[in-house]
């Protein structure tokens, strides 16, 4: 009896230990991709370039620093 339990526990021992090697395959994983960043032109911020607010002398953080900077 103390052999079968002792067999299964060994078993069970290495049916975690294969389980936790295991890697995901490579389509199941998210891709992420980074975002392009830019710099404000005023202040020297690096924010994405999709949360930036466009001017005549490049990106701006913010609509404020947009007026600040052109003058506008």
């Amino acid at each position: 009896m103390k052999l079968l339990v002792l067999l299964l526990v060994i078993l069970a021992a290495v049916w975690l230990w294969q389980r936790g090697r295991r890697v995901p395959p490579p389509g199941r994983r998210a891709e992420r991709k980074a975002l392009p960043m830019v710099r404000c032109h005023h202040c020297g911020v690096h924010l994405p370039g999709s949360d930036a607010v466009n001017g005549r002398d490049g990106a701006y953080c913010s609509v404020a620093h947009r007026r600040e900077s052109e003058g506008a």
